[in-house]
């Protein structure tokens, strides 16, 4: 009798661990459970355990669905590691159109470092050195790469176009999404937005966020003496804040600087509008004043 109770004490705990990861469990937590090596034997042969990855079961059933899947694939690759890229965008909800439409059903996994653990069947392993623990949280109790991090990742693996698309649902959704420029300079995904316009038609690179006196303006020009800060409602709405910008603003002007206001309304309906007055106040033969008719 007490060894039946004892049977039903592990099969409720490996139950219970089951339920919270998606109908998976390691190894390790399975003999923490107080099965031993041949337990876990026994138990792949009654069916009551299903390998997936070395290491990792579904428990009483097959097959797992999705999240149990990308569950499987982070504990099999480790303490650390995190779901990431497409797969991270698909769990995040912010790309659905083409990651569900991904047909290799591999479960992309971000681990630190750069070598160490290969890839395994089903998952696909990205190693990077910058990988933190900042970066990792949970989502579904999955872990998970912050959107940020994320996207910063994702931004590797597809077109531009979906990418951008990938974007646009992140700031729908408000995900998140500190960190995820600082590899070109840019601090938010309204500094990265107007970046990615005047490279797409033709407009030089810019500073980013460069430092004036007390103030670190978003983008400079410094040879055209040129500053364009993007404005958002969020940040720059209120009274204090619709203050604070013009005094700022004058503050630079009388140093001899020109500062252009770029919404983010205006960035998403007329993106080319936005590009050509760039364009226009950086190129010096287009520069000349104009005679306005009528004026």
């Amino acid at each position: 009798m007490s060894a039946f109770i004892a049977t039903e004490h592990i099969r409720a705990a490996v139950g219970a661990i089951a339920a919270r990861q998606h109908g998976v469990i390691t190894t390790q937590q399975i003999y923490l459970c107080g099965l031993s090596s041949s337990g876990i034997a026994g138990w792949v042969g009654s069916a009551r355990l299903h390998r997936i990855h070395r290491g990792v079961y579904a428990v009483g059933h097959m097959p797992v669905n999705r999240e149990g899947r990308w569950m499987a694939a982070v504990l099999a690759m480790g303490h650390g590691a995190a779901l990431s890229h497409r797969s991270a965008a698909a769990l995040w909800r912010v790309a659905p159109r083409f990651v569900e439409g991904w047909t290799d059903g591999a479960a992309d996994v971000l681990v630190s470092g750069h070598g160490g653990r290969a890839n395994r069947h089903g998952i696909r392993v990205h190693r990077s050195f910058t990988f933190k623990k900042a970066h990792v949280t949970r989502r579904r109790n999955i872990p998970v790469t912050r959107p940020g991090r994320t996207l910063a990742d994702l931004r590797r693996v597809v077109p531009g176009r979906e990418w951008d698309a990938a974007l646009r649902e992140a700031e729908y959704l408000r995900l998140p999404l500190d960190g995820l420029f600082r590899g070109d300079g840019t601090r938010s995904a309204e500094e990265a937005r107007l970046l990615r316009i005047c490279r797409r038609h033709g407009v030089p690179d810019p500073e980013c966020n460069v430092t004036i006196g007390s103030y670190t303006v978003d983008f400079l020009w410094r040879a055209e003496k040129l500053v364009v800060e993007v404005d958002t409602y969020g940040t720059h709405g209120g009274r204090a804040m619709f203050h604070a910008d013009r005094v700022r603003d004058a503050w630079l002007k009388r140093r001899g600087l020109q500062v252009l206001r770029v919404t983010d309304r205006w960035m998403r309906d007329a993106p080319a509008e936005v590009a050509e007055t760039i364009r226009s106040l950086t190129d010096p033969r287009r520069r000349a004043w104009r005679v306005i008719p009528g004026g």
